[in-house]
């Protein structure tokens, strides 16, 4: 900054910076709107001069070279509080272990990317357990000491309310006890997660195009349901993190203490993943069983009868691979007394299978349910424009129901 003045003026506004004491002894710095007659009354009229002046305001995250002022402009993004030095990192490589299991070298990476390229786009981190006493919440409150008022919480009300200006800007943002259900709020969350714009709005002003670098970490003991995934989604890192043999009520602050020496370890850390995508981490390096468990449970409950349907076919004729029109599964959804439509069923096998149809209409064996529950094949082929599921398919996909009864 120009100066030292608890004052300066962007545009043609006054503002104050103003240290806020937080409940754990720190404070956060907070830009608040003066008024120039106030500050006159408070220093005299030549005080005005010696407020230094920036043309406009902007948020540029840099951690290794921060500065306050960007070419005449006012830099918003709040200076780090921890400064690199040497020392002892045995608590914190611990906890990150425990946090991160076998994939420990790629959670380093992603502090390491956080800390020297802030702009960089990541990947949306879970952490998830049905068990307390796990360390998310801690790790949640490590990242806000790391990174301090360029991280902000958020709960679903703040994300889906049309004023984003307290967290609009943030590098991250941190979700605790997550849990959606609104569709819209999680394709908002994917789409923040690779967008290079945002638009910042506060309650009685108009919006305003700003360039956006937030990144969602976030923690839920819901693992199988807080968030709906669909199979083809590579935006999401998900985590089952373990129960904590032996709690440490002192965690937190041996965590903070060793602050300074592990940003000074990253800094010396070669990256084990050098980047390979535009999230940096390539999806199948990030894949877990906590993720393949997220996705099946988020499959709707028309997937689950139309796919033991198929199954019922595969495992009674002994089949590779089941051949059928939406018809087809229509006319024996409805036996079942499930609710549902042709557009459903196509829906499901097009856009949440991936499956493409025949161009043109072919022969095959057309399969029929009976109010008695017996299933028959046809003797006869008819021919329509038919999907085609294998056996491998379904085991890859629903291996929980290849042996389940209808």
């Amino acid at each position: 900054m120009k100066s030292k003045i608890p004052y300066l003026r962007i545009g043609t506004k006054y503002k104050k910076i103003i240290l806020f004491p937080t409940i754990n002894g720190d404070e956060i710095e907070l830009l608040v709107e003066w008024d120039k007659n106030t500050i006159i009354q408070d220093h005299g009229k030549k005080f005005l001069d010696k407020i230094p002046t920036y043309d406009a305001s902007v948020c540029y995250p840099n951690h290794l070279n921060f500065s306050k002022e960007i070419k005449g402009l006012y830099n918003t993004y709040s200076e780090l509080k921890y400064k690199p030095k040497e020392g002892s990192v045995t608590h914190t490589l611990k906890f990150f272990k425990h946090i991160f299991g076998e994939q420990l070298e790629l959670g380093l990476d992603y502090i390491k990317v956080l800390y020297e390229y802030p702009l960089h786009i990541l990947p949306i981190l879970c952490l998830v357990s049905n068990e307390r006493s796990t360390g998310k919440s801690t790790f949640l409150k490590y990242l806000k000491e790391v990174f301090g008022n360029n991280m902000s919480y958020l709960d679903s009300h703040s994300l889906n309310s049309n004023f984003n200006l307290d967290w609009g800007n943030k590098l991250l943002l941190g979700l605790d006890e997550a849990f959606f259900q609104k569709e819209e709020i999680i394709e908002r969350i994917k789409c923040l997660s690779t967008s290079n714009k945002n638009k910042l709005e506060a309650k009685g002003k108009e919006r305003v195009e700003v360039d956006y670098f937030g990144k969602f970490v976030m923690c839920s003991n819901k693992e199988d349901t807080f968030i709906k995934i669909d199979p083809e989604e590579i935006r999401f890192w998900v985590r089952k993190v373990p129960k904590i043999a032996l709690e440490d009520i002192d965690l937190l602050s041996k965590l903070i203490e060793e602050l300074p020496a592990f940003l000074n370890f990253i800094i010396n850390r070669s990256f084990a993943n050098e980047r390979k995508t535009r999230m940096w981490f390539e999806p199948q390096v990030l894949h877990t069983k906590a993720l393949e468990k997220l996705i099946k449970n988020s499959r709707n409950r028309l997937e689950i009868e139309i796919a033991n349907v198929l199954i019922s076919l595969i495992e009674k004729f002994e089949l590779e691979e089941v051949k059928c029109v939406p018809d087809d599964l229509l006319n024996v959804l409805l036996k079942r007394r499930v609710r549902t439509n042709l557009g459903e069923i196509r829906s499901v096998l097009k856009s949440k299978w991936q499956l493409k149809n025949q161009k043109n209409s072919l022969a095959y064996k057309r399969f029929f349910f009976h109010n008695d529950g017996d299933i028959t094949l046809s003797t006869v082929s008819e021919k329509g424009r038919y999907f085609t599921i294998t056996k491998t398919f379904l085991e890859k996909n629903f291996d929980e129901l290849m042996n389940s009864t209808i």
